[in-house]
């Protein structure tokens, strides 16, 4: 599936993929975060650090009539204040969506599957 916009100028089409990646780059740019997990930690490994071209594994991107909703799988350092991390990463990405893409975010829901010490 996909986001359409339809303005003056024509009609957009944008994947998910493309959101998912735009939010996930988002993401691990904020403090605090180690990087992106996989939402499905059993199948793919417990322990996985997803890299830049998987960011579609650990972002679940839902449209719901124009209600854009965003679920994010996040592994944060060791030491940081969860609920700080957490807000960042939502104004973030809803930042970078809106400024990127355009696109209006209804929610985004973080999810922690881990925490790393980092050396």
């Amino acid at each position: 599936m996909s986001v359409e916009i339809t303005n003056e100028y024509g009609h957009v089409t944008i994947s998910k993929e493309v959101i998912s990646t735009v939010a996930g780059g988002a993401a691990t740019e904020c403090y605090g975060i180690v990087g992106m997990a996989s939402k499905n930690q059993f199948r793919d490994g417990l322990s996985e650090i997803l890299g830049k071209e998987n960011f579609s594994r650990g972002v679940v991107v839902t449209n719901d009539e124009g209600d854009l909703t965003i679920d994010m799988y996040i592994i944060v350092s060791y030491g940081t204040k969860v609920s700080e991390v957490a807000h960042n990463v939502q104004n973030q990405v809803k930042y970078a969506l809106k400024r990127m893409i355009g696109l209006n975010v209804n929610a985004v829901n973080i999810y922690i599957h881990g925490v790393r010490v980092t050396a």
